[in-house]
């Protein structure tokens, strides 16, 4: 931790003595205007703001173990994921919504490989629920060791989930809401993206 105060104490130093800096953050006293929501895996590799460039206000973030987006809750008990959601799409009125996998992903590794997760059971029924024994994604590149074909069409099945949320199908329909899948490389940096205009699960450079 003593690297990470280090550089909490730096980044407050600097940012309150640079008058710059501190209008921007003024700034964001009035509230907050994402230009988008950006669901990505809790991974550690995978830094948002480092991949976007975004700026404190322009990224609304949900970050889940393999970017899982569960399905939306039809028996009135609330979920985090959900509540982040509708709140995006509904109260902040972002535009669009970025799902990223990532290369070497733990999550969806483990599950294409079959791995044994009894001494992480919320983590083996976290997965089961959300890629459960039938789904496609589990017979994909089990030998890779970045998995990316699955990850790759792991990322376009949450989006499938993400349009049976009411806020998102209304988005969505109206126009107002745009849905992207991403793939990002975390041993070389790069992006790629899916274009749905294109047909198939192929991914490109962005």
């Amino acid at each position: 931790m003593k690297s990470l105060i280090d550089n909490a104490r730096s980044f407050s130093a600097t940012h309150v003595a640079d008058p710059r800096h501190a209008e921007h953050f003024q700034a964001l006293e009035a509230g907050q205007s994402p230009e988008a929501l950006f669901i990505t895996c809790s991974d550690s590799r995978v830094v948002p703001a480092l991949i976007t460039g975004a700026r404190p206000g322009e990224l609304f973030e949900l970050r889940t173990a393999g970017n899982i987006v569960p399905a939306y809750p039809d028996d009135g008990r609330p979920t985090g994921e959900a509540a982040t959601i509708e709140y995006a799409v509904r109260v902040l009125g972002v535009r669009d919504v970025v799902v990223c996998g990532h290369s070497h992903c733990g999550a969806i590794g483990a599950v294409v490989r079959g791995e044994d997760l009894s001494s992480v059971p919320a983590v083996r029924d976290w997965l089961e629920e959300a890629v459960p024994p039938d789904a496609p994604v589990r017979s994909l590149a089990g030998h890779s060791s970045d998995v990316a074909e699955a990850v790759q069409a792991h990322a376009l099945a949450q989006l499938e989930t993400l349009r049976g949320y009411p806020c998102v199908k209304e988005g969505v329909e109206a126009g107002r809401l745009r849905l992207h899948a991403w793939y990002y490389e975390v041993h070389t940096g790069s992006v790629r993206v899916h274009r749905s205009e294109d047909g198939g699960p192929a991914f490109g450079a962005l």
